[in-house]
């Protein structure tokens, strides 16, 4: 768009590309094939990209095709269009990169109770008879799952951060 192609021509350079860097057979060529195809049958471009985007299923696809197809209809930027859009995937990146080293620590906080559990019974055995082996001691036990699987899904739900 940038270099004054009309967005059908945008789409066939764009296939070109995909077609040197994924190969012919990958998805978004075949993708690109598709939509280009059902333009040549005079098939609406966005009736094309609508389909593409509702058979994705992605936000980000379906989210696109509908900036694009209201900035084309009404004559917007459509070049303005996919800057916002590059934007939104660089500033996702640059957050899944800065929270990373949380994720994994995450994720190895919430395996460190386990291991212990299982430690603590492969080397001394009977030591949880207790704990597990009476009435209250399951009711404790089932109530310190319950929080240990709470804190579980929060950090989960901390670390996602969406845009």
């Amino acid at each position: 768009l940038n270099a004054g192609y009309s967005v059908e021509n945008a789409f066939a350079a764009a296939l070109e590309e995909m077609d040197r860097l994924y190969g012919k057979d990958s998805m978004i060529s075949q993708e690109l094939r598709l939509i280009l195809a059902k333009t040549r049958m005079n098939r609406a471009f966005g009736e094309a990209l609508g389909d593409f985007a509702r058979r994705s299923g992605l936000e980000d696809i379906q989210s696109f095709s509908e900036v694009f197809l209201a900035a084309r209809k009404s004559g917007g930027e459509l070049v303005r269009t996919a800057e916002i859009i590059a934007e939104k995937i660089r500033i996702q990146e640059d957050i899944m990169t800065a929270t990373a080293a949380r994720r994994m620590e995450q994720r190895i906080m919430s395996a460190i109770p386990l291991l212990i559990v299982f430690y603590i019974e492969l080397t001394s055995p009977g030591f949880f008879d207790l704990l597990y082996g009476t009435a209250a001691g399951r009711v404790v036990m089932t109530v310190c799952l319950g929080i240990y699987l709470g804190a579980c899904s929060l950090s989960k739900r901390i670390l996602e951060i969406r845009i």
